[in-house]
């Protein structure tokens, strides 16, 4: 499938909030420019009249114009490896890609191939979750990524000590993708990936540590499943959700028998955890 790329020259003050806006609507990926935004969506999900919608909301405020075009999924990768620098959460945690050399002063030395996937560290989500599994057991419990992306989570599951994977997406290329990571990682011999939904996960199959950056509605939808799945005094990292959208999360969580036991926010963007 092709993607969509919307070059959005703008105010680059607006661009956080645009990202946010943009992420809601569809949009998969961004890298921010001298000149503004470059955006990332399915083909098949871009709408030119919501674009439109999105970018008049903010013309009493800022300059702001919108061009896009059509990329081969080849063309987008190439663009998206030049533009991918490394991103470091804290000062233990570094993502990078291979053409990056790696910095001893880390901890976590992450590799990802920068492809189209959701999850390459850049979106604010991917950091708040990385930043909270830092805090959190993982020395030989089973950990499930729902909704892995490009796997990274996963990955530092796997360094933070976790002694099985299990990660899905229903992107086909996504899955691709966190095989390939997942490799360059060494963690292929204690890891699985597989296209599909947490339907698909055997019932009998229980984690001591759940990660689901997703959003809003899939999170309401299938936090009563990831419970079920929960060893007793497991984890689970919400994320993917609007700080507006913390309340319904929490009181989704409750009512399923989840203890809040910590929350943190990025740039509007909100991450809850929770205990069983």
């Amino acid at each position: 499938m092709n993607y969509i790329e919307v070059d959005l020259k703008v105010d680059p003050d607006f661009s956080e909030i645009l990202m946010a806006e943009l992420g809601e609507a569809g949009f998969e990926s961004f890298v921010e420019t001298d000149e503004g935004l470059l955006a990332y969506i399915q083909e098949n999900d871009f709408d030119e009249q919501n674009l439109h919608d999105l970018t008049a909301k903010y013309l009493e405020l800022t300059t702001i114009a919108a061009t896009w075009k059509s990329l081969e999924r080849r063309n987008w990768n190439e663009e998206w490896e030049k533009s991918y620098e490394p991103i470091e959460v804290g000062d233990q945690i570094r993502v990078r890609a291979t053409f990056h050399e790696p910095d001893p002063a880390f901890k976590y030395d992450l590799l990802i191939q920068p492809k189209m996937s959701f999850g390459t560290g850049h979106h604010e989500t991917t950091w708040l979750v990385m930043n909270e599994q830092l805090g959190l057991p993982h020395t030989g419990l089973a950990v499930m990524d729902v909704g892995c992306g490009t796997g990274i989570l996963s990955i530092l599951a796997s360094k933070l000590g976790a002694s099985h994977l299990l990660g899905f997406d229903i992107d086909e290329w996504a899955v691709e993708n966190t095989k390939e990571n997942f490799a360059m990682n060494n963690l292929v011999s204690k890891a699985e990936v597989f296209q599909g939904t947490i339907t698909e996960v055997p019932k009998e199959q229980m984690f001591g540590g759940i990660l689901a950056n997703i959003n809003r509605n899939i999170l309401l939808s299938e936090i009563p499943a990831y419970v079920k799945h929960l060893q007793p005094g497991g984890w689970l990292v919400t994320s993917g959700f609007y700080e507006t959208d913390q309340a319904d999360i929490e009181q989704c969580a409750f009512e399923n028998g989840l203890t809040k036991i910590n929350s943190n926010k990025r740039n509007q963007w909100a991450c809850v955890v929770f205990k069983s």
